[in-house]
């Protein structure tokens, strides 16, 4: 089961939803890479890597990071300053550059 939240700046309410679990992923016959999601625990165990959705907190560009093949700079602006959605809290907001993200209390969702 993944959990959503969601992150919002205390300056300029800019808004990121994040996912607990990423995008797992497993490599189909044809080599081609697909994503698998609760509850198709069939396709889950297949999985052999994960996605996973990251901020620049340089430029605000919004990337995904393979857990297979990590990439450590932005690839927008080449910053070293990318962060995992779901460790944004207490982090700047790369949009307004004045307010730092916390966690919306009151945003739950499960899938």
């Amino acid at each position: 089961m993944a959990q959503g939240f969601c992150f919002v700046c205390d300056k300029c309410d800019h808004a990121i939803v994040a996912w607990d679990d990423g995008n797992p992923y497993y490599i189909d016959d044809d080599g081609k890479k697909k994503y698998a999601y609760h509850p198709n625990h069939e396709l889950l165990e297949r999985c052999i890597g994960n996605d996973a959705e990251h901020l620049c907190l340089s430029c605000g560009k919004e990337f995904m990071v393979d857990s297979e093949a990590p990439i450590t700079t932005c690839p927008k602006c080449n910053a070293s300053e990318g962060v995992r959605t779901m460790q944004l809290a207490g982090k700047s907001c790369p949009y307004c550059k004045d307010g730092v993200f916390g966690a919306d209390s009151g945003f739950h969702v499960i899938s």
